[in-house]
């Protein structure tokens, strides 16, 4: 699979803006564009996993918000998707340079983008299960083996309505890590209302969940919460 961008930055032809970031529309570009590779995948190389080389919010550089928590929408949504889809290898464009990079080119900072890829990494491991939960505005549900857990599982579940609540249900006990900021355009994040930073030395913040009850789990709006059950005990994760 070729580079895949839902647009064109500000740098070329600009064709999104910040405020369809969050929208159903932009959002599901991603699917449009694996669709568009799916038949020539299938002509030339039937049965051949995808690989996407190269992503980010914008081709030629990016948008101004692709350095805010407003990209990290589009970021993990765009993960569990392609997932879910025959999609092996995802490979975001860069990882110091220009508006897309994960750090800050001049402060090396991390982006908020950077400490989605985190979390993404430690605990959506690569046995990808079904949510049961339709792709709606302020619910995008996706569920994989929890990283490290025999039995466990991992949801990543988005709000992606800037004003109104949602909630899922889960039947067991979970560690919470909920991202969201102070507005949905700021450079900084919070993970469960604390922010995200380096520490005096460079060393990295304690990641570490909340405890979540069985049942409701409420999704603020313009939020993102990964929930982390490692007694889910669900056969395909052994």
């Amino acid at each position: 699979m070729a580079p895949s961008h839902g647009a064109a930055s500000r740098r070329g032809r600009t064709q999104t803006t910040p405020e369809a970031a969050l929208t159903e529309n932009w959002l599901g570009r991603t699917d449009q564009t694996l669709a568009f590779y799916r038949p020539v995948r299938d002509e030339f190389e039937p049965g051949k996993p995808f690989w996407n080389t190269e992503t980010a919010d914008a081709a030629c550089g990016g948008n101004l918000w692709a350095n805010t928590f407003l990209d990290t929408f589009r970021y993990l949504d765009q993960l569990g998707r392609l997932a879910k889809q025959e999609v092996r290898v995802v490979a975001h464009n860069t990882l110091v340079a220009s508006d897309y990079g994960l750090l800050n080119d001049r402060t090396l900072e991390p982006k908020p983008n950077y400490w989605a890829a985190l979390l993404w990494r430690r605990l959506m491991g690569s046995t990808v299960l079904e949510a049961g939960v339709p792709i709606e505005e302020g619910r995008h549900v996706y569920a994989h083996c929890l990283r490290g857990a025999p039995g466990g599982v991992a949801v990543l579940a988005i709000n992606n309505s800037r004003t109104r609540p949602s909630a899922i249900e889960i039947p067991n006990a979970a560690e919470g890590y909920t991202l969201t900021a102070p507005q949905p355009d700021s450079a900084s994040v919070r993970l469960n209302g604390q922010e995200l930073r380096l520490g005096p030395q460079d060393e990295f913040p304690d990641l570490r969940g909340s405890r979540v009850q069985a049942g409701p789990v409420e999704l603020a709006p313009a939020s993102i919460t990964f929930l982390a059950v490692p007694e889910a005990g669900n056969p395909s994760c052994r």
